[in-house]
């Protein structure tokens, strides 16, 4: 297991690689050690409703998980109420690991709560389920289930 403080500079490593401008990323690995390690830490899940009663969600302590729909389903609209619904669950100064299908919906939302003042927004890259596979199914190259981390079902 890593230390907290080598889990957070191999992040701040990806943002500098990248040129992110929000935090860092974490792999779905190092989210995991991390929630373990740090109490404090929220896991934002960004997918909708939907997502979460057909697909599943990671199994972490309901006290470091929070769900905030990027974009609302339905409808497909953005979630205006965002920024707002964020700040009932998380302060500035709260360590934000944010979550989606496969790490798109989850980078917009680190840039947007890093333009708001919490500048402690993660990524968490490969997503819950991952990239789609040579027959178009997700689950089977990468994210969150594909490494074998605990989730609930649907």
């Amino acid at each position: 297991m890593s230390t907290l403080e080598q889990l957070y500079s191999q992040a701040a490593n990806r943002a500098a690689e990248n040129h992110l401008i929000y935090a860092g990323a974490f792999s779905p690995a190092e989210v995991f050690e991390l929630l373990q390690l740090d109490p404090n830490v929220r896991l934002v899940d960004v997918r909708t409703r939907a997502e979460l009663d057909w697909v599943g969600r990671p199994a972490i302590d309901g006290a470091q998980y929070a769900h905030i729909e990027w974009i609302r389903y339905p409808g497909s609209v953005p979630n205006a109420e965002f920024i707002e619904q964020l700040r009932q669950v998380a302060t500035p100064e709260t360590t934000l690991l944010f979550l989606c299908r496969s790490a798109a919906r989850s980078k917009l939302a680190a840039v947007a709560a890093q333009k708001e003042g919490f500048a402690k927004a993660y990524d968490l890259l490969e997503g819950f389920e991952g990239d789609k596979d040579g027959q178009g199914h997700r689950k089977t190259v990468s994210g969150w289930c594909f490494r074998g981390l605990p989730w609930m079902g649907a």
